[in-house]
């Protein structure tokens, strides 16, 4: 699939999604407002049978006709004009039982106006379970009404949820198949990038273990000539360039043996003591002999530190010398590493300072993945698989420190290692 039709699918798919959660949303602030309506119609005919049937009681029904009996005040809140003498009792009965017969089954908190004393008395709540307790609502007044009550739902949420509760399992829905959508989404875009990966690594092992076959062959075939040995420059010559070609395909195919004996099972560490200033200075004497490290300047500061460390000797020197030798590839002018080390607080901080040619901020966090490398175009200057940096952050893992890299104000980049006391 091509970068640009993975990029149309998922403008598309983010496109229908929004419209289907925003069509989804609109219904259900559209029933919800419905469920509103819906409740102040049945809440008003309730009080208002209310206010009947006290009537009826007291015989003065004549006067329903003159009357407003219902007055809503907000979404919860109503005024019941009765306009007739009527007790506490008889009040209590019939609100239990009208707003149970058009299903408010809700709690509510209710209080009736004194005339004498041209005030509310104290307001009674009654709970869901019938449980009955001071109310301290301020109820709403109307100096128009002589004989009246008002009445608060304290909480409207049951009755919205009983209506809107198949909405909310479509929207439960939708959002699981969204994220289950989103989900095997990116597992296809994760698994085209390692696709490019591992596309990209093939073409580097590709040419990596080509190149020194190639010679090796080359070479082998002048010296089957017969009169090679009248001269002894050119046999040696030859003999060399197999013999060089022959270790960078050896260490080569040791990179590819050592990832796959690392994606096989966890790492084992022989842990031992180390004198972390030796070691460093004897690795780093080793890695001069080699090709990169001929090339490499290093300078090792460790100021009056001597620590002593718990390490594998064997997965340690390998770190240090996939350090230092990116710091030698990846260098456009005369290779340098400064190594130093600081001393915190129940922790001792290497760092490996080169002036290379650095990495963007953007693939600071990347580099330490396997088969990663800095894109530069289509073509790398350097070769590799993109297995150094890889190997140095699960050998730093294994040992339990942490490792991250910053730019290096003079240019290039810092590795920090955090090695824990």
């Amino acid at each position: 699939m091509k970068g640009k039709t993975l990029k149309y699918i998922i403008l598309l798919a983010t496109i229908s999604i929004a419209g289907v959660f925003f069509i989804q949303f609109a219904f259900i602030r559209y029933s919800y407002r419905l469920s509103e309506k819906q409740f102040t119609e049945s809440a008003s005919v309730a009080l208002k049978e209310v206010a009947w049937q006290i009537m009826l009681a007291t015989g003065t029904t004549s006067n329903f006709e003159s009357i407003t009996p219902v007055e809503v005040i907000s979404d919860n809140t109503y005024l019941v004009n009765v306009g007739v003498l009527f007790d506490r009792e008889l009040l209590v009965n019939n609100l239990e039982e009208q707003l149970k017969k058009h299903d408010i089954y809700y709690g509510f908190e209710f209080a009736m106006f004194n005339p004498q004393e041209e005030q509310m008395d104290e307001g009674t709540l009654i709970n869901t379970d019938g449980k009955v307790t001071p109310s301290f609502y301020s109820f709403p007044t109307n100096g128009d009404y002589t004989y009246y009550f008002a009445i608060h739902f304290t909480d409207r949420r049951a009755y919205f949820n009983s209506r809107l509760s198949i909405w909310y399992f479509l929207t439960g829905l939708l959002v699981l198949v969204v994220f289950f959508f989103g989900y095997t989404l990116s597992v296809i875009i994760r698994q085209r990038q390692l696709s490019e990966v591992q596309k990209n690594f093939i073409n580097n092992l590709t040419h990596e273990l080509k190149t020194p076959i190639s010679s090796i062959a080359l070479s082998a075939k002048v010296l089957t000539e017969k009169n090679i040995t009248e001269t002894p420059e050119r046999l040696h010559q030859y003999a060399q360039i197999i013999l060089n070609q022959n270790a960078r395909l050896t260490k080569n195919v040791e990179k590819v043996l050592n990832l796959a004996s690392l994606e096989k099972s966890r790492i084992k560490l022989n842990s031992e003591s180390i004198d972390l200033k030796s070691f460093i200075e004897k690795n780093c004497e080793l890695f001069r002999q080699s090709d990169n490290g001929q090339k490499l300047n290093i300078e090792i500061d460790f100021k009056d530190l001597r620590p002593v460390i718990t390490a594998d000797k064997f997965h340690f020197a390998n770190l240090l010398s996939n350090i230092l030798e990116n710091a030698a590839k990846y260098c456009e002018a005369s290779p340098q590493i400064q190594i130093t080390l600081k001393k915190g607080k129940n922790y001792l901080a290497l760092d490996f300072a080169d002036n290379g040619i650095g990495i963007a901020k953007e693939h600071r966090k990347k580099i330490f993945k396997k088969f990663y490398r800095v894109p530069t175009g289509n073509v790398h200057n350097v070769k590799g698989f993109g297995l150094g940096l890889d190997y140095v952050y699960k050998i730093v893992k294994a040992h339990r420190w942490k490792i991250h890299v910053s730019e290096n104000p003079k240019g290039g980049s810092i590795f920090t290692i955090i090695i824990s006391e």
